[in-house]
């Protein structure tokens, strides 16, 4: 009988706890759920729209009405219908930018700490309080 040599069950256990450890690792974001940020590369560079959802472990973003691609839906049950369904599909989040609250324009950010200990983030370029948009 042959002996499975490369077998996942056969590596030490050190190798497969890293190796969940690298898959399950979040990628840090620059924007969150809810805010309003303008596109800057790609086919639909130059819209607007709001962060419907985060995807932390690939990086990406989906923006309503941005990146819009058509699905071929067959109905599951009796009752649905079926057919070509239009969804937002994500995009990569260095590809957008947060929009300044005073003027409109895209902008970087950075955080202060308040005195009273909490983080807020705020436009490079006017210096104003960016608000949570959730």
């Amino acid at each position: 009988m042959r002996i499975n040599k490369y077998r996942k069950t056969d590596r030490p256990k050190v190798v497969n706890r890293k190796r969940h450890r690298d898959n399950a690792e979040r990628v840090p974001v620059h924007v969150a759920k809810g805010d309003t940020v303008r596109v800057v590369r790609g086919d639909d560079k130059g819209k607007e729209g709001k962060i419907i959802r985060v995807h932390t472990k690939t990086g990406r973003v989906t923006v309503e009405g941005i990146n819009i691609v058509k699905r071929h839906r067959k109905a599951r049950r009796a009752e649905e219908q079926s057919g070509i369904v239009d969804f937002p599909a994500p995009i990569h989040a260095s590809n957008v930018m947060l929009l300044d609250p005073k003027s409109g324009d895209p902008t970087r950010t950075k955080r202060r700490i308040d005195e009273d200990g909490t983080k807020e983030r705020l436009a490079v370029k006017s210096g104003e309080a960016i608000p949570r948009g959730r």
